[in-house]
């Protein structure tokens, strides 16, 4: 098994922990769409971002949630450019998407989980990000509200604070107010974005199991209550989650086709005919299905990067 092959995209080109090697490719889509503009406004959200999470800004401490780590950052972020560079390619007769709503969408998504980053100025009592589950979204708002500025776009700043919540589930889609049709495609791909490029993680199977249990558990989505306050079990362990993965899949399939508009399709436009996300995630809801009866789910034997170390 080639273990290294799990920290590259779904083409196999970018290595996607490595915040250099994301920012030189999205760049490189921004440049190739727009010549003439500049990347000041990119470079400063990918070394201000890296330092977030690696806890070396400012007010930040170090990213304690394994799931929701810098790869998935990253991943998400090369996911957006990507769509968006489609949606350019493969347009006719529609708004065009310039260089300051790329900068837009591309920062949204580099900082859409930054809520789950803990600050110094949080609850003491506050042990793992994963604990902000319920409410990083909001948080994640309220930080791009007082960021934006930093990037000389103070203008955006609302505006991105609205499109974040096409990552969440606060609010249902069609009740996020954005300014115009072109931010709602923006907040479309983003939501779009932040759903294959996470179930087409190679290692997405074995993650769930791992990694995105423990923070139900911390964040409060492993049980609920029903009416007459009794607890109910949602997912009993890492290997129930994976199980229930092809049903999540089905909820996921209905709001990218549904509530953000088949989104994901530019993809195509931008692998010339393919769409890599689509087929590496069916390849995982495949084989979850597949093994959804093994009780020891021993087939998961993939070994996920460990971005908390760096």
């Amino acid at each position: 098994m080639d273990l290294y092959s799990n920290e590259f995209d779904v083409a196999g080109s970018v290595k996607t922990t490595d915040p250099a090697q994301v920012k030189a490719e999205v760049s490189r889509i921004f440049l190739d769409l727009y010549p003439d503009a500049r990347t000041d406004a990119l470079d400063t959200a990918f070394n201000d971002a890296t330092a977030m999470y690696r806890g070396e800004f400012p007010g930040f401490l170090v990213c304690d949630t394994a799931y929701h780590d810098i790869q998935h950052v990253l991943d998400v972020t090369l996911a957006m450019a990507r769509l968006i560079d489609g949606y350019e390619r493969g347009r006719v007769g529609k708004e065009s998407i310039n260089e300051r709503l790329f900068h837009l969408g591309v920062i949204t998504a580099l900082f859409h989980d930054i809520g789950y980053l803990r600050q110094q100025s949080d609850d003491k009592s506050i042990n793992n990000g994963a604990e902000f589950t319920l409410v990083h979204v909001s948080r994640g708002a309220q930080f791009l509200r007082e960021y934006m500025p930093r990037l000389g776009m103070p203008d955006m700043a609302n505006i991105a604070a609205s499109l974040i919540h096409f990552t969440g589930y606060e609010r249902p889609v069609s009740a996020i107010e954005v300014p115009g049709l072109i931010y709602r495609l923006i907040g479309n791909l983003l939501g779009s974005a932040d759903i294959i490029a996470q179930m087409a993680d190679r290692c997405y199977l074995e993650k769930c199991r791992d990694r995105l249990y423990p923070e139900f558990v911390a964040g409060g989505l492993a049980s609920k209550r029903d009416a007459s306050g009794n607890e109910i079990i949602v997912f009993s362990s890492g290997e129930d989650l994976v199980r229930k993965t092809p049903g999540f899949y089905a909820g996921a399939t209905r709001r990218l086709q549904q509530d953000l508009d088949k989104g994901y399709e530019f993809a195509e436009s931008h692998f010339q005919g393919q769409n890599l996300y689509l087929e590496e995630l069916n390849k995982n809801i495949r084989f979850a299905s597949q093994f959804a009866a093994d009780p020891e789910l021993s087939e998961l034997r993939r070994q996920p990067p460990d971005t908390l170390k760096t």
